[in-house]
This record gives C-alpha cells, sequence and structure tokens, in this order.
C-alpha cells in the first residue's frame, strides 16, 4: 500500500473516510487539513496544512505565517498569501485566500518540503507595517514571535532600520516600539519570579 502523505485533504481520502479515521481517533484538524495524531505540531506541519488552499508557488505569509511559526494559537480563516513580483505567475483568486505580489528576497523566503514560508522576521517586518491590522494584535503577535526567538528581537530591528523608504514606517516604528517595552516587561517580570524563589 502507498504511503500517505503527512497533511491529507479530500484529494487523498474521502471526506467520510477522514471523519471516520478522526472518530477513531487516528486523525486531527490541522487547518483545513488533516494529519496523523501522533504527527508532530513542528512549522513545517503547518505551513503544508495551509499550503493546500493554493499554488505551490505562493508563499505563506502575515498572520498565516505567524501562525505557522506559532505566534497564533489558530489559523486565520483567512489565509494570506503573497507570490515575488518576479515571479512569472497569476495571482489566484479563490475562496477563503488573499493572494499580494510583494518585492521579497529569496532568503525571506523558508522552503518546506511541502509549502514556501515568509521567515519570522519578513513575518513580524510585514505585520508591523501592515496599516490594515489592528495595533494592538500586530504588536501581540510581534511579541509572540520574538519571545519564542530571542535573536528576532535583534534582527527585526536591524531589518527595520534597514528599511528607509518602506510604506507605512513611521506606523512600523510606533508599533515596534511598544513590542520592544512589552518584551522589556516580560523580561522584568521573568526576573522577579526567579528572584522570589
Amino acid at each position: 500500500m502507498a504511503k500517505l502523505p503527512t497533511v491529507l485533504s479530500v484529494d487523498d481520502l474521502s471526506i467520510a473516510e477522514l471523519c471516520a479515521a478522526r472518530i477513531d481517533g487516528e486523525l486531527m484538524l490541522v487547518d483545513e487539513a488533516w494529519a496523523p495524531v501522533d504527527e508532530p505540531d513542528l512549522p513545517s506541519l503547518r505551513a503544508a496544512a495551509v499550503a493546500l488552499r493554493a499554488p505551490r508557488t505562493l508563499v505563506i505569509e502575515r498572520r498565516s505565517a505567524a501562525w505557522v511559526h506559532g505566534a497564533l494559537p489558530a489559523p486565520p480563516a483567512l489565509a494570506q498569501f503573497c507570490v515575488p513580483r518576479t515571479a512569472r505567475v497569476a495571482v489566484v483568486s479563490a475562496p477563503r485566500l488573499v493572494v499580494r505580489e510583494v518585492a521579497i528576497e529569496p532568503d525571506e523566503i523558508i522552503e518546506y518540503r511541502r509549502a514556501r514560508c515568509t521567515t519570522p522576521v519578513r513575518t513580524g517586518f510585514d505585520l508591523l507595517r501592515d496599516p490594515a491590522e489592528s495595533d494592538v494584535e500586530v504588536e501581540s503577535i510581534v511579541t509572540a514571535l520574538c519571545a519564542d526567538d530571542p535573536g528576532l528581537h535583534a534582527d527585526l530591528s536591524h531589518r527595520i532600520d534597514g528599511a528607509t523608504r518602506m510604506p507605512h514606517r513611521g506606523l512600523a516604528l510606533r508599533r515596534f516600539d511598544r513590542v520592544e517595552a512589552m518584551l522589556a516587561h516580560d523580561r522584568l517580570q521573568g526576573r522577579r519570579g526567579v528572584s522570589r524563589r
């Protein structure tokens, strides 16, 4: 028997078979996909699940990428993808999917086996300068990204400082200042917790 992919969809098995396997405790839902219950919850698994919504040429970005990197507890209902401006790809439209064309460097993309996703630095950078997003939510997501990766804060600061002609620079700087304050507060709270023991 052929080995099934790690992430399944109705292209692999019927919805009845997928639901029966879930009821039997063999599969779990991951975004709009299905995965074996013993499959580790890694960024590559989450990326593969989101990527089932779009062609492989697209790159998972912004909130969807934040979920892939573990900064959100659940995937956004509207999956967010981008396509490099240099790519010769027609931008697709599909329900529950948003695609935008962006200037992006190859080193800002993580290549998973079944998906492509913006790096944590590019994810934070894009969210910080997105005027359509709420300040509070963006700052919370970027703080969560930085909390999981100690070097990310410095990398993100360097990325913002180097982008002197980017749209919405002032917005990104104000949001990043508040992220830095939240991270400093969290570090201080952590130190206090240690000193009391």
